[in-house]
């Protein structure tokens, strides 16, 4: 008989449909993944034209500059001086987990990041827990990140004697009505993502190069004002304002998840997404530690307290120069942008990846023949982020940002876990070391720092995975793709699912052959 595959239109055939919990259980085979994304959605696939260097800009572009340059004058209060290690703690807990992520990448290169990884092992329940986290995750992570524009914005034009009314730079609940900087650059970003990937991505590795050099001359001028006296006492707050702030701090490192989203649009990603992964995380984390020390180094940590563009404030205070602190102030912004275009552009393939299984409106699967990217689905994400950022205070969306993503890298490092048991013929181009020690301590740790988040935040988590057991039910098991396969149709592409020679043998870019239509 021929087997559909899931990206077949098919209508569902309610007397074959599984019962609920079997639903839940389903899993897509990896060999089918691998397939769909050659193939494309709807006859058009995403464009390959990311190299390493591309995916580890990505990476770097997504990750550095949102816990320092945005949320210092946040997190210091809670840690003091003893701030860098709350980012060492941090890393430490997102190296466990990218480690996951690099083994998972190579072994399913495809574009829905975590929530694939979820699907090809803990079935289609779990991923579309993992799946919502990553909206929460990415959305909410663009417009934290955004937020803080506006006072970047001001930095830059109190040197030329001006400032933007709060009225227009704040949100409500902090003094102002909307956001407009935050609001414009997540749209520039949208509009840049339309146009095509590979034009966002050399646009991003320029400015990355840019918001790494404006960082280590920050380092640079700061350790001249340097006082090690700041540093008494090291943790004012005990060791648990160290762990809330490295809780807080967390979503500083979703980097890496957003370059394991462009696992369609990498010429090599078996090769290429693990080493990009890995060596985003060590440039970031070095960084992050280094601007942290610099910068409690040059104030004592109670001067942080409601100063959200704290370095720009240090560079100014510390030259006496205006010119400098204008600089400075630039290139935030510019760094700002970064995140939003990457971690904007993560959002959109993961949404993809949903819409492609039918857990998530087809519109948001469309790409367009002519840009291969999904130009609809990036219009209302953007839009929708857009008014987010210019609604919603940064507290409040930092801290949901890091319980989204917590969860969605617990699930992962759960996920090789269980490939490593169920199939460990498959042949990985990047393997955990220390296994299965390293994949333990990773999914530990993810659940230590979100149990250092507040109630506020877990009431905030709660109420967003209702409505997500409510869009789920409502619509995703309805339509899920999987699911309307019959039990017979289901174990016989479940036993035809690619075997670990093939898998290890499928280039980067390759056409399926009938046997892996049928």
């Amino acid at each position: 008989m021929t087997v559909p595959t899931y990206t077949e239109q098919r209508p569902a055939a309610p007397a074959g449909r599984p019962g609920l919990a079997a639903q839940l259980l389903r899993r897509k085979p990896i060999g089918q993944m691998v397939n769909e994304a050659e193939t494309g959605h709807g006859g058009t696939r995403l464009v390959r034209s990311f190299g390493v260097l591309q995916l580890t800009m990505i990476s770097v572009g997504a990750t550095l500059g949102t816990g320092i340059l945005v949320i210092l004058g946040e997190s210091v209060p809670l840690a003091g001086p003893a701030i860098w290690i709350s980012f060492a703690i941090a890393g430490v807990a997102a190296l466990l987990s990218a480690v996951s992520y690099a083994e998972m990448a190579g072994l399913v290169p495809v574009a829905g990041s975590s929530y694939s990884y979820s699907y090809a092992t803990l079935g289609e329940g779990m991923a579309w827990i993992c799946g919502w986290c990553l909206v929460l995750e990415y959305a909410v992570s663009v417009a934290a990140v955004a937020v803080g524009a506006g006072q970047y914005v001001n930095e830059t034009l109190a040197v030329f004697g001006q400032v933007l009314p709060d009225a227009i730079s704040q949100p409500p609940g902090d003094g102002g009505i909307m956001n407009i900087p935050a609001m414009v650059i997540v749209l520039l970003a949208m509009i840049l993502l339309v146009r095509g990937a590979k034009e966002s991505a050399w646009i991003n590795t320029a400015i990355v190069v840019i918001k790494v050099a404006i960082l280590l001359f920050f380092c640079a001028v700061a350790f001249t004002a340097f006082n090690a006296g700041n540093f008494e006492p090291l943790m004012p707050m005990g060791a648990a304002g160290v762990s809330a702030a490295a809780s807080s701090v967390f979503f500083s490192y979703i980097g890496f998840d957003a370059a394991s989203t462009a696992g369609e649009e990498a010429r090599n990603p078996k090769r290429d997404l693990p080493r990009a992964i890995m060596l985003s995380m060590l440039i970031v984390t070095t960084i992050y530690v280094l601007v942290a020390v610099a910068a409690v180094g040059a104030r004592p940590w109670g001067w942080f307290d409601g100063n959200e563009a704290a370095l720009v404030k240090i560079l100014e205070e510390t030259t006496g120069q205006p010119w400098i602190a204008l600089v400075f102030a630039v290139g935030a912004v510019l760094a700002i942008a970064s995140i939003v275009l990457t971690v904007l552009y993560g959002q959109t393939r993961i949404l993809l990846s949903m819409a492609r299984d039918g857990l998530m409106p087809k519109v948001f699967g469309r790409v367009s023949p002519k840009t291969g990217t999904p130009v609809a689905g990036t219009l209302i994400v953007g839009t929708l982020v857009a008014l987010t950022a210019g609604l919603v205070p940064l507290g409040a969306l930092a801290d949901a940002t890091s319980i989204g993503t917590l969860f969605a890298f617990a699930l992962v490092n759960v996920a090789v876990i269980y490939l490593r048991r169920t199939r460990p013929e498959l042949k990985r181009t990047f393997r955990v070391p220390l296994f299965p020690l390293t994949p333990i301590l990773g999914a530990l740790m993810c659940a230590y720092l979100m149990a250092n988040l507040g109630v506020d935040t877990w009431v905030t988590f709660g109420i967003w995975m209702l409505v997500g057991l409510a869009a789920y039910f409502g619509y995703g098991r309805r339509n899920s793709r999987v699911a309307s396969l019959s039990h017979e149709e289901y174990r016989e592409l479940s036993s035809r699912e690619l075997s670990s020679t093939e898998l290890s043998s499928t280039p980067s870019i390759h056409e399926p052959s009938k046997a892996d239509l049928s």
